[in-house]
């Protein structure tokens, strides 16, 4: 079957995603391998509507209404590779199947590069997060650990003092200037120069020298980067961002190869289910577009790529 859309990464943004092309009676295949990112969370918040909800069970509601639409098919697996061009991409998957589109779009998602410091990664998205507005209020205004990772640390600790009396634990991951301390003062922020031996209990700190720092919860600032190598291996341009690597593309969503479009965390920071959503609604109206009026394809412009 040769279909409208390939939409690569079947979570929040590509769910968004799909919803506007199989309203508009374009036939979509959704190839989906089955790792949200915050799969790691029991609940999701921040999110008008969903606000509490688990994440899986959010996901799992949005599929039953995509699948209600006869123009939708959904495969499980993984996209290995993609070719061709606009109007005739055929992309591979794992099972060495090959399905052809007119349009791709990538919705893989970011992966999290987690500090090395025993004990965090069990308790990545249970009681060390990322975002505040997803996960600062559960914590009752109790102390916030934010685990240093480099300068986006800095402002992350500032921004985490409406919800908790925060404390910057530096180990050694980022060098602050004066001024940075002066502002991590003003905001009542207490600077932390001992290294982290471990994270143990909930969210408890024991420093390298012996001291034990009890915590509501940690946060730390993650570098990402796209889950799978898929798109770069198109020929989509790169970009650096402070929070790492995205997929370079521009207000309508097109990356630097004509046809192939993208959205969510692999295309945009922030990083939200809000905000995933939001931007895989606006991709999936942007393909649509491309369908019906297809000079207005021409790719994102790389001049300045980081990669």
């Amino acid at each position: 079957m040769h279909h409208d859309v390939i939409v690569i990464g079947g979570s929040y943004a590509g769910m968004a995603a799909t919803l506007q092309l199989v309203r508009a009676r374009r036939s979509v295949l959704v190839i989906d391998a089955g790792e949200r990112r915050n799969r790691f969370a029991s609940h999701s918040h921040g999110f008008l509507g969903q606000d509490g909800v688990p994440p899986g069970e959010i996901a799992a509601n949005a599929r039953r209404q995509l699948e209600a639409y006869p123009t939708l098919s959904w495969l499980e697996g993984r996209a290995e590779a993609v070719t061709g061009q606009v109007d005739e991409f055929t992309v591979t998957t794992s099972d060495g199947l090959s399905h052809q589109g007119r349009r791709i779009l990538v919705a893989t998602g970011v992966a999290d590069q987690l500090p090395a410091v025993e004990g965090l990664a069990e308790r990545w998205g249970k009681a060390v997060f990322h975002c505040p507005y997803c996960h600062g209020y559960e914590l009752g205004q109790g102390r916030i650990g934010v685990v240093a990772t480099g300068p986006m640390s800095v402002h992350q600790a500032e921004l985490l003092t409406d919800w908790g009396d925060v404390t910057l634990l530096v180990n050694g991951a980022v060098e602050l200037s004066q001024e940075a301390r002066s502002t991590l003062e003003r905001r009542a922020v207490t600077i932390e120069e001992a290294p982290i031996g471990r994270i143990e209990g909930t969210a408890d700190v024991v420093t390298a020298d012996g001291r034990l720092l009890r915590f509501a919860g940690l946060f730390t600032a993650t570098r990402t980067s796209p889950s799978s190598s898929l798109a770069e291996a198109i020929g989509c341009v790169l970009e650096e961002t402070p929070m790492g690597v995205q997929v370079r593309t521009d207000s309508e969503n097109k990356t630097s190869v004509t046809g192939i479009f993208a959205c969510g965390d692999v295309a945009r920071a922030p990083h939200s289910v809000s905000l995933a959503v939001g931007s895989g609604a606006m991709a999936g109206a942007q393909v649509h577009r491309s369908l019906l009026w297809p000079e207005t394809i021409a790719p994102v412009q790389t001049e300045g790529g980081s990669r």
